[in-house]
């Protein structure tokens, strides 16, 4: 009995309430679809449970691995529909180019996630360049609490000859407890003021990553779905020092840690 005990007291002083945790990966600004083999729409990309390149599958490993639960909410966001969310992801919002009636971040969408991350919820907002993105919609929830996801293009990689462009060193960040090297490719550049403030910058000084706390909760906010399948598998070429897979299970750490005790 006293062994169980130490273990769940252990459990909880890392941030880890045994299980308690809920990491929803949000599907209704993000739903882009695509033809399959019969000619018919289908929803790809920046999935769970999609373990091809495309998909959010080893991220989201990142996250069980620490004893963490994952769902996903296919409808707008409420705050009573968050309410026993630890974490919200939202990655990559919806263009027309990407989805013909996507749904767009509303004003009342960002009125009630700031009010489930002020009482304590996590918040991880995944951006992209502006060509692959619908940043102004975006930028509606990201402007509440200091963050800005400009239309600038940093870390922009030609091709696969090219991979050392995408390169930022991670060594001795806060976040980034195992990985020394990560890739992070055509990212959108972040403003921070008020709360926010930079939390990883790249070679060119630009803030890739941001935070900031907001009530009892924090957001983070970066430039790039980075984490996604295709950067995580070992498809990155392992001599240029790449750790993708590192900083998944890093970033899915520190963010479990950000969740308040209850």
């Amino acid at each position: 009995m006293k062994l169980k005990l130490s273990i769940i007291t252990l459990l909880m002083g890392s941030g880890l309430a045994a299980g308690a945790q809920t990491v929803t990966l949000d599907y209704y600004f993000n739903h882009e679809v695509h033809k399959d083999k019969t000619g018919q729409l289908k929803r790809f990309h920046y999935m769970w449970n999609e373990t091809n390149s495309n998909g959010f599958s080893i991220f989201g490993e990142a996250f069980t691995k620490q004893g963490a639960k994952l769902d996903t909410l296919g409808e707008a966001p409420t705050a009573q529909n968050l309410n026993n969310n630890a974490i919200y992801i939202i990655v990559d919002p919806d263009s027309k180019k990407e989805n013909p009636n996507p749904n767009y971040i509303q004003p009342k969408d960002a009125d009630e996630i700031a009010a489930w991350v002020k009482k304590g919820g996590v918040l991880l907002m995944m951006a992209n360049d502006s060509a692959n993105v619908e940043l102004p919609h975006f930028n509606t929830l990201a402007n509440k609490f200091g963050v800005n996801f400009n239309n600038e293009l940093t870390n922009h990689v030609i091709d696969d000859a090219h991979f050392e462009d995408g390169g930022v060193k991670t060594a001795g960040n806060a976040i980034f407890k195992t990985a020394g090297k990560i890739y992070m490719k055509d990212v959108c550049s972040i403003s921070v003021s008020g709360p926010a403030k930079s939390v990883l910058k790249n070679k060119d000084n630009a803030t890739i990553i941001a935070s900031a706390k907001y009530g009892k909760g924090t957001v983070v906010a970066v430039g790039d779905p980075w984490l996604y399948n295709e950067y995580t598998n070992g498809r990155l070429p392992a001599a240029l020092g790449f750790e993708n897979d590192k900083a998944a299970n890093d970033v899915a750490q520190w963010l479990l840690k950000l969740v308040p005790h209850k």
